[in-house]
């Protein structure tokens, strides 16, 4: 209970605040699982937060760091092998389905894309999928998720509680 005015259970609490990791696909997941009532809100407000990054982060950046450590110019240590970017999505997959098989299916499609594009082997698939397939995955997305956006449910007090909370946790 929120200053007595919105109310929110823990799973929602979670899916709310994963806004703050910056993630739309992230963000939808998690919601998906934990608090599908909640899809529609917390994917349009992560979005949202994530098309602000150029505006919010700044400020931000600049209140909790000093001039000299932004100057700071970080440089590589060593050059990673290209044995090394290729097994590191098949180690970490495995991993995660050892360790947590609910996040797999997530992870297994980050590791599937890094594996596409370090192993050279399917280049124009690599292409096509970072390219024309990432934009019309996205219309999909949209179209999926608007069609969880129901008029009564969204236009409620507890849809400003979750862009509310979705800044802070993104701030």
């Amino acid at each position: 209970n929120y200053f007595g005015l919105i109310s929110f259970t823990l799973p929602q609490a979670a899916a709310i605040g994963i806004i703050g990791g910056a993630d739309g696909p992230t963000a939808i997941y998690l919601s998906g699982k934990l608090a599908p009532e909640l899809l529609g809100a917390i994917a349009v407000a992560a979005y949202s937060y994530m098309a602000l990054v150029p505006l919010i982060q700044p400020p931000i950046m600049r209140a909790l760091t000093t001039e000299t450590e932004r100057k700071i110019r970080m440089v590589q240590l060593r050059t990673v092998s290209k044995r090394e970017k290729i097994l590191f999505p098949v180690v970490l997959l495995l991993l995660v389905a050892l360790l947590l098989p609910d996040a797999a299916p997530l992870l297994g499609m980050f590791c599937f894309g890094n594996l596409m594009r370090e192993s050279g082997v399917v280049e124009r698939l690599s292409d096509t999928v970072q390219n024309g397939l990432i934009n019309i995955v996205t219309i999909f997305l949209g179209l999926s998720v608007g069609a969880k956006l129901v008029a009564d449910k969204f236009l409620q007090p507890q849809t400003l509680g979750i862009l509310l909370l979705g800044v802070i946790a993104f701030g």
